[in-house]
């Protein structure tokens, strides 16, 4: 299973940002596969922001958040008070963005790889999940 942040999928959508067929090619995989996604509700907000923000564009950004919503193996977790709590905690003791610690505390509640392109959030929660970039994903086949 997988936990697998927003710049995954955003460097997926963007064929000219630097990996993106690595990420293009593991999302694909791991659908092909049947893999779990399971990514906390935080995920759609953020990809709308990034595709609206970049492309000037509210329609293609509803329109892509709303696509990814709905891929078969994505599963959305709420972000209730105790997911809140362990992501404060999680923020907190490894000096996390507040969003990088949310994707952190759903990999942990359930125990699935986090996917992520951010290093600095790789590197400071690599001692409480298991993380990995797109590339090294694929190659361990998803």
């Amino acid at each position: 299973m997988y936990t697998i942040d927003a710049s995954v999928f955003i460097n997926a959508f963007n064929p000219y940002e630097a990996g993106h067929e690595a990420s293009r090619d593991f999302l694909a995989a791991a659908q092909k596969q049947g893999t779990p996604i399971l990514v906390p509700t935080l995920l759609l907000p953020e990809l709308a922001a990034t595709i609206g923000r970049g492309r000037g564009d509210a329609q293609l950004a509803r329109d892509f958040a709303t696509q990814i919503a709905r891929l078969p193996h994505l599963l959305l977790i709420d972000l209730d008070a105790t997911l809140a709590y362990q992501a404060l905690v999680i923020a907190a003791d490894h000096k996390l963005r507040g969003s990088d610690a949310v994707y952190a505390a759903v990999a942990l509640r359930f125990g699935c790889t986090l996917v992520s392109l951010d290093r600095e959030q790789c590197a400071r929660v690599a001692s409480l999940v298991k993380t990995q970039s797109p590339i090294e994903a694929l190659r361990g086949n998803p």
